[in-house]
């Protein structure tokens, strides 16, 4: 077998790549695993000196992904400036249907939390640096050769020639738009919606008593998410607005005051007055899935493997789930003994995978689907479902739990040793 200067190279060192990397040490510490960022590290900038900004981008975090993260031992950090959502409420603009659900009523603290991102990859990082994981930063993966019993990967590193490195398998968590993927031969399935989604953070004048909002506009969909504070309810939210084109440069020519005005057109008076937008941030919004997002020695995660609608706030706790699923199998392989880039492996984590991120996709590009029509009589249905699922105990909890992300499979992966694991919280 060919001599390999690591066991697995992860081309990304984002949220993705790096809960990626530390669920290994955790969980299959035999494994020397190499991280391939972009971005140069800066170890002196640690979560005890994080000071929250109100233009922070934010994450939406599924109960399913707290459990995920209890498991690798970092909950307890992240909780610190996570803002728990103990309400969801969702409705249709100009109609009568909504549906309500609450954290109590499911057993749970929460249904949901809200974390920024630099604060997630602040306390991933500090968990990383007492671990053995090996950093190559900054530098990037520029392409990638198969050679008997694993995968040669070539490096740029800033300030030198093109580096090289042996590995058992490559595992790529850049995201969609970094192009590798499709220097590596991979085809992405791309379906756009036509719309943008524009993301802020709003102050209201009223509290959001830790709601968020899912509403469904003539527009397209707008989320606003608890925001801010993990133990006060106040008054800022995490605002992801659907728009159009045309009306995204319509928003976006307009000075911040018109710009709540028009949000509150939309949205309405449920958080009283919209005082205050912050920094405008906005991408095209595309359904991205590769069908095939493994090879011998390669495996696509994340957003380089499927990119959803942010409506119903899924994209990342699917891209957890997978990447638990990618680690227990790469666990199984080394218990017996076999290569984690052989292409059976990854085929097993694919096919484990594959439902769960079919069904997310339905669920979320349903709800787009199904709330993009005007017409009356497919207003009138939808509605009558809104209804129905506040009056049906059944269809509620089938919506609450994928809400929840505890729809999919779970992971089953136990610490070597069974070493301070918490009891799972209750699904």
């Amino acid at each position: 077998m060919t001599k390999t200067d690591t066991d697995l190279i992860i081309a990304g060192g984002g949220l993705a790549g790096a809960t990626l990397a530390l669920a290994l040490a955790r969980m299959v510490p035999s494994l020397r695993v190499t991280v391939v960022e972009a971005f140069p590290l800066s170890p002196d900038a640690l979560p005890e000196s994080y000071q929250p900004s109100y233009d922070a981008r934010s994450t939406a975090l599924a109960w399913g992904s707290r459990l995920i993260f209890e498991e690798l031992g970092l909950w307890q950090r992240l909780a610190e400036h996570a803002t728990p959502i103990e309400h969801i409420h969702v409705s249709d603009r100009g109609h009568f249907g909504a549906t309500r659900l609450h954290a109590a009523e499911h057993g749970q603290a929460a249904l949901g939390y809200v974390a920024d991102n630099r604060w997630m990859g602040l306390c991933l990082m500090r968990e990383l640096l007492d671990t053995n994981v090996q950093w190559r930063a900054p530098a990037e993966v520029t392409d990638m050769t198969p050679i008997p019993g694993g995968v040669r990967v070539q490096l740029s590193e800033e300030g030198e020639e093109t580096a090289e490195l042996k590995a058992r398998c490559l595992v790529v968590a850049d995201g969609g738009r970094s192009g590798l993927r499709e220097r590596l031969g991979f085809r992405p399935d791309r379906h756009s919606y036509g719309q943008n989604a524009l993301i802020a953070n709003v102050s209201t004048s009223d509290s959001h008593g830790f709601t968020a909002f899912e509403r469904f506009t003539d527009a397209g969909p707008m989320a606003l998410l608890p925001h801010g504070s993990p133990t006060r309810a106040g008054h800022q939210s995490a605002l992801v607005w659907t728009l159009s084109d045309e009306v995204l440069q319509q928003v976006l020519a307009l000075p911040d005051d018109e710009k709540c005005r028009w949000l509150q057109d939309r949205f309405g008076w449920r958080l009283g007055r919209f005082t205050r937008i912050g920094a405008c941030h906005h991408y095209p919004l595309t359904l991205t899935t590769v069908d095939e997002p493994v090879r011998p020695g390669v495996a696509l995660v994340g957003n380089a493997a499927h990119a959803l609608h942010p409506v119903a706030g899924q994209g990342f706790n699917l891209a957890l789930r997978g990447l638990m699923t990618l680690v227990e199998q790469f666990r199984l392989a080394e218990e017996h003994g076999r290569s984690i880039g052989d292409l059976e492996v990854l085929k097993r984590y694919q096919a484990l995978h594959r439902e769960d991120w079919q069904q997310t996709v339905r669920f979320s590009d349903s709800l787009v689907r199904l709330f993009g029509h005007s017409m009356l009589p497919v207003a009138a249905a939808r509605d009558a479902g809104l209804v129905g699922l506040d009056l049906l105990p059944g269809a509620k909890r089938w919506f609450a739990r994928k809400a929840m992300g505890l729809g999919g499979r779970r992971a089953v992966i136990e610490r070597p040793g069974n070493l301070n694991r918490e009891a799972p919280a209750n699904e």
